[in-house]
């Protein structure tokens, strides 16, 4: 993961799915491409938005992160310290 394109959080707020045709969310640090999700249309998902680290909502979601393991990763959140080991 070390080799994938830094975002800071500025750049990953442009994608989503409005400023840009990109829809991407964080989880853990790693970025990861959602726009083939019909979850994640116009980048809203129920009451959460693309462009965003989603570390601390997943805690209330009705899924646990392994729905990360669908979606492409497309880089990590520059300066992060979290980078999940896909337990």
């Amino acid at each position: 993961m070390a080799d994938l394109p830094e975002y800071t959080l500025q750049q990953l707020a442009l994608r989503n799915g409005q400023d840009r045709d990109e829809i991407w969310v964080a989880y853990l640090g790693v970025i990861y491409d959602v726009r083939k999700s019909r979850m994640w249309r116009d980048g809203k998902h129920y009451e959460h938005w693309a462009g965003q680290d989603l570390t601390e909502e997943l805690r209330d979601a009705p899924h646990n992160a392994n729905v990360f393991d669908k979606f492409e990763v497309v880089g990590r959140v520059k300066g992060s310290v979290y980078l999940p080991g896909h337990d």
